[in-house]
């Protein structure tokens, strides 16, 4: 079963990256056949968070050995993404997305200083970004500042959208933050 879905997840990666190759759109501007830097970046991100589902599981199970193997394939993707969107908003600065993920990666990475460094700088863009917002919040949380992490809450107040739900539990402590 599980060389099934790999077997699957691969077949899915294959035909994903032969349609960027084939010259489809691109949100870049239309450099036909190059997969932008904050593609390749976001891709890694969501490689990452399967890798950590993956470390989850097996910590569930109580394998330790594996969960830790999974956790470092993790690490590894978002050390690259890190890198890619730190070239990304190099090329194309002052994009509250870019910032979002140089925050999430570094947070990811235990650089919390730092996301909220940029997760400040992307809010300077866009003071509604919902994502920015609740990761904000999150952070907040993760390094005991809830009165922080409750003025994020305020914010995303209006939105009217999981953000705002996901965050909330959160603070509550109903869910713990999977990111």
């Amino acid at each position: 079963m599980l060389k099934k879905i790999s077997i699957l997840i691969a077949i899915f990666l294959l035909s994903t990256v032969s349609a960027f190759s084939a010259g489809g759109e691109q949100p870049d501007g239309g450099n036909e056949g190059k997969i932008s830097k904050y593609d390749k970046g976001h891709k890694l991100v969501l490689s990452g968070k399967y890798w950590e589902k993956k470390a989850d599981k097996f910590l569930k199970k109580g394998n330790t050995t594996k969960a830790e193997k999974n956790l470092a394939k993790a690490e590894k993707k978002y050390k690259k993404a890190f890198k890619l969107f730190l070239e990304s908003n190099k090329e194309n600065p002052n994009n509250a997305d870019t910032l979002n993920y140089l925050g999430f990666t570094s947070r990811k990475l235990g650089n919390y200083t730092e996301a909220e460094r940029y997760y400040l700088s992307g809010l300077k863009i866009k003071p509604n970004h919902t994502r920015i917002n609740q990761y904000l919040g999150e952070l907040y949380l993760n390094t005991n500042r809830k009165d922080k992490a409750i003025k994020q809450l305020t914010i995303l107040q209006s939105c009217n959208c999981k953000e705002y739900d996901q965050l909330k539990e959160i603070i509550d402590g109903k869910r713990i933050s999977k990111y």
